[in-house]
């Protein structure tokens, strides 16, 4: 029997009183008067909720698959949130948990979906790219202060909720084992794509081989510092909040730092339209670069510092690896909106790449002179 948008219709509104019970066993403001989806996430399924008191707060369901024990990523976030309260500075927003109403900070569905509930920041706004320099140099502020506020937060307080999360050599293995198991008969744009994983072989182990050798220390990181996650205020002058800590876990701050520089100097995105639109911003990274290194000298070295180039050109390349792998694997972890997207995704990154490596000697001056102003 064929169904049609009425079936449609019975279904979205379905999942909609669903979620509006998720949200009715957590302790809220007054009824529920809204539940409507929101964000771009590629992991997790994100709701904003209203009450009649107009109370806003972000509903999430997390994505158990990717997150083993999602459990964990509480536990982390009220570490992270009672060594922050216990700090002089309060200059950057953490969103703060909500409580069910038995007391517990999440809750599950009779499918054994995890809910948890998180506050809503108001009176702020991410931004799909920087508009100038300005707003580029508060993203790099906002991401030091967060790593002040953490950096003597014991590791071993926090779990590791992504295994392997940021450990190139892992991926690479990995995109080595599903490689082998797929259907032969590349496209040029997969020949192309494979080539440039078979060039860069030697620089997934970077890293991870300064952190072996004690070159670099494991500290409390982000884990996901893209730009949307920085939470401007309405005139967009300065980032007052930092969300998404689902990744919130040991790490190497020169991946985060990285990380954003990924997401933030190209102006492309993910999923260009068109790959040679895609490039590395200079002027962005030294806005981002200045606003960091000028606030993360109290807890940086020389080494720490020494090592930021590598990670700046390691992490879209990784980027890169894990959306090809996903397109073999058939797009099991990275939602896709059509075939093929994924594929799309790591030529970006692999591009994105290469423009890097061309500016490498002004990368390398750049950071230089910043971590000896």
């Amino acid at each position: 029997m064929r169904r049609g948008r009425g079936w449609r219709r019975i279904q979205w509104m379905n999942a909609e009183l669903d979620t509006r019970r998720i949200a009715a066993e957590f302790a809220l403001d007054g009824a529920i008067t809204d539940v409507r989806t929101h964000g771009g996430g590629l992991i997790n399924d994100t709701f904003l909720v209203t009450t009649a008191n107009r109370q806003q707060v972000i509903l999430q369901r997390l994505n158990t698959q990717v997150f083993p024990h999602p459990e964990w990523i509480l536990d982390n976030l009220r570490a992270l949130l009672d060594h922050a309260a216990r700090q002089d500075s309060h200059d950057l927003q953490l969103p703060a948990l909500c409580r069910a109403r038995d007391g517990r900070d999440y809750v599950t569905d009779n499918e054994g979906g995890f809910w948890r509930a998180l506050e809503f920041i108001p009176d702020t706004r991410s931004l799909a790219t920087l508009g100038n320099p300005e707003q580029a140099h508060a993203v790099g502020l906002a991401l030091a202060r967060f790593h002040r506020l953490l950096h003597d937060l014991p590791v071993n307080r926090l779990h590791t909720t992504l295994p392997g999360f940021h450990i190139t050599p892992g991926y690479l293995r990995h995109f080595d084992d599903v490689l082998q198991d797929s259907v032969t008969g590349h496209s040029i744009a997969l020949r192309d794509a494979l080539e440039f994983v078979e060039e860069h072989r030697e620089l997934a182990g970077v890293l991870e081989r300064a952190r072996t050798s004690g070159q670099l220390v494991q500290r409390p990181t982000h884990g996901d510092p893209k730009l949307d996650n920085f939470l401007f205020n309405r005139d967009g002058g300065q980032v007052v909040a930092l969300i998404d800590l689902d990744t919130v876990q040991p790490g190497l701050v020169q991946v985060d730092v990285a990380d954003c520089l990924r997401s933030c100097c190209n102006r492309a995105g993910e999923s260009p339209a068109d790959l040679f639109a895609v490039r590395f911003d200079l002027d962005m990274a030294a806005a981002i670069l200045r606003g960091y290194l000028g606030e993360a000298r109290e807890f940086l070295d020389s080494t720490d510092s020494e090592h930021l180039y590598d990670a700046i050109r390691l992490i879209p390349f990784e980027l890169g690896l894990r959306f090809l792998t996903d397109h073999f694997a058939g797009d099991v972890y990275f939602k896709v909106a059509q075939p093929g997207q994924n594929l799309l995704r790591a030529r970006a990154q692999f591009r994105l790449t290469e423009d890097i490596e061309r500016h490498e000697g002004a990368l390398r001056r750049l950071i230089e002179s910043l971590a000896a102003a």
